[in-house]
């Protein structure tokens, strides 16, 4: 009868706990596919921190993910409105893309050639988007709540020439989608727009001779089979955007569920990081194995591109007033801060 009664009782609290536990349904997606440096660390580490962060603090509360990954809901133009709008409630968000409506948040676009430290990249910016009234204001305005910052490895060319001197660039047709068609000016080379998608097929049919792109970028699109010339230039590492969360569905939430997602996106920022720097090593053995060929540029060159850049940045201070002044002066003392030494220091004379 004691053993019943304590199985009973026993049954019962299990019951009532399973009761008292609160399902969330959590709307999470992308436009890129998971095998994508940005997504991966949605997929990979977000949602499976959240899940052990609740768990390990009393499962009060349980998410239910539903996935909207690689495009099936919005394309890339469109990742800022899916996630401000509520398409979904956790999204991965391009800033890059998004110079009209949320320009602070390009300043590394505007600032070539400032670190090749990834992960000093993400350290800064995620610190900046939470401490930084000017990108935090900037995310609300938007509607949106950023979580972790999502980064490039550093730009290089991938041609079908290498690039031994600025007059190897002289006339030559480079992809280089949007700002950063401004890293080409003064050189000689002309930038056409594209993506990762395209680059490989505008190569392979003329349209271009290479790209300015990032490693685990071009290993999984295979362009390095048609630029089989990589040229490391060191143009930077640049801040892309975020894993970002609707304003209104995060407020929402229960104060342990914004918590687990605080914690779990720092967890993502250094898992996102790792990623990267082993995709990029990885690479870098892979199509070497497959047939590229790796150029330096030498410094005295990659010098006279620097200092032959005209003043990029000034077009987007005009844009961005005083908030651009801040977010600029902030970024590159945080960059100094932590070592960086820039190759041209664009915050001179604010």
């Amino acid at each position: 009868m004691k053993l019943t009664a304590l199985t009973t009782i026993g049954a019962m609290l299990i019951g009532t706990a399973a009761l008292s536990q609160q399902s969330l349904t959590v709307n999470i997606g992308s436009s890129h596919p998971e095998a994508n440096i940005w997504v991966y660390a949605m997929k990979n580490t977000f949602q499976p921190e959240v899940n052990r962060i609740l768990a390990e603090n009393g499962n009060e509360y349980q998410v239910n993910w539903v996935e909207n990954y690689a495009g099936t809901l919005y394309k890339f133009t469109d990742t800022r409105e899916a996630v401000m709008d509520g398409i979904v409630d956790v999204g991965m968000v391009g800033t890059v893309w998004e110079g009209a409506n949320m320009p602070l948040q390009n300043v590394t676009y505007f600032t070539p050639f400032a670190t090749e430290d990834h992960r000093m990249i993400i350290e800064i910016f995620d610190d900046l988007s939470e401490n930084l009234p000017e990108l935090k204001n900037s995310w609300a305005e938007n509607g949106m709540v950023h979580l972790s910052s999502l980064i490039t490895d550093s730009y290089d060319i991938y041609g079908t020439f290498p690039v031994s001197s600025m007059a190897d660039l002289q006339n030559r047709k480079l992809n280089a989608p949007g700002t950063s068609a401004n890293w080409l000016r003064e050189t000689g080379a002309t930038p056409v727009d594209g993506a990762l998608t395209t680059y490989y097929t505008n190569i392979q049919t003329g349209v271009t001779e290479g790209t300015l792109s990032f490693a685990s970028g071009i290993l999984p699109t295979r362009v390095y089979e048609v630029a089989p010339e990589l040229t490391r230039v060191g143009i930077g590492s640049m801040y892309f955007g975020g894993i970002a969360a609707n304003k209104d569905f995060f407020e929402g939430l229960p104060a342990p569920v914004q918590t687990a997602f605080r914690e779990a996106a720092q967890a993502t920022s250094i898992a996102h990081g790792d990623y990267v720097g082993d995709l990029a090593a990885r690479a870098l053995d892979e199509m070497q194995a497959a047939g590229l060929t790796i150029h330096q540029l030498p410094d005295e060159e990659k010098a006279k591109w620097v200092n032959g850049l005209p003043n990029i940045i000034e077009p987007w201070l005009e844009q961005t007033g005083d908030a651009g002044k801040t977010v600029l002066k902030a970024y590159f003392a945080a960059l100094r801060e932590r070592g960086a030494t820039p190759l041209r220091n664009w915050d001179e004379g604010l």
